[in-house]
């Protein structure tokens, strides 16, 4: 799974350590630092280089808008405040999203997944690929209405999609969270899913039979599409006898 490399400029300490926590729960962002300080934040991208960038609007210093156009580089922009009144100049300045303090989760992860899905991993890398700097996951918090559920890999049969929501069948209950397949996709760990239409992703170990155009899995039998026939059929031969 790519991670967005993540940089926060936040005046407030409050806020800065609340975006922290919100950040830290999405397996696919990493923070690189969290800045007090415009100032910072510039000496923080010569270092290193971000794609997401959450941004406060006001700050003592100068506007996060004024950074935001002195940058020659512009990563992907969400910016935060606390007034409604830049929201038509952020739209000029093509930024992902506009978040109001204070920023509830449910708000940021909407804001976030439209960031990743806008996202354009770099030249080569594995969309699949788990960064080297991190463990493969066995779970994933997963927003549900108004709260996260803890979802181990393990429990998983499948997961289907339709439009920005999608459907995740456990071994004990069905999950419907607001966030598109093709992102959730990119957090699968590949040596356990495999996707076998444009909206569907089946766990291999929930398998019960595999006929010639579709799988069961349970009571439930599911098609497999032309386009994803060969990679799920090689998928299947890797774990064959």
């Amino acid at each position: 799974m790519n991670q967005l490399t993540c940089l926060i400029v936040e005046d407030e300490p409050l806020a800065r350590q609340l975006l922290t926590d919100h950040l830290q729960q999405v397996p696919y962002l990493r923070l690189a630092e969290a800045c007090a300080t415009p100032t910072a934040a510039l000496s923080a991208l010569q270092r290193q280089p971000v794609d997401l960038l959450f941004l406060d609007v006001q700050m003592p210093e100068m506007t996060g808008l004024t950074l935001l156009r002195l940058l020659p580089r512009k990563p992907l922009v969400i910016l935060t405040t606390a007034y409604s009144e830049y929201a038509l100049e952020s739209y000029d300045l093509d930024v992902v999203d506009y978040l109001l303090k204070p920023i509830t989760l449910d708000r940021f992860l909407r804001a976030v997944h439209k960031a990743y899905a806008r996202w354009e991993p770099p030249f080569g890398a594995s969309v699949g690929a788990t960064p080297v700097q991190a463990a493969d996951p066995t779970y994933l918090f997963v927003k549900d209405g108004a709260q996260l559920l803890k979802v181990w890999w393990a429990d998983v049969l499948y997961v289907e999609g339709l439009r920005d929501y999608v459907t995740i069948y456990t071994r004990q209950r069905k999950i419907v969270s607001l966030q598109q397949l093709k992102v959730l996709a990119q957090q699968l760990p590949t040596n356990r899913f495999v996707r076998i239409h444009h909206s569907c992703i089946i766990a291999l170990d929930a398998i019960d039979v595999v006929h010639k155009d579709k799988v069961q899995i349970g009571e439930r039998y599911l098609p497999v599409s032309a386009s994803y026939a060969k990679a799920f059929r090689e998928a299947v031969e890797r774990h064959r006898i």
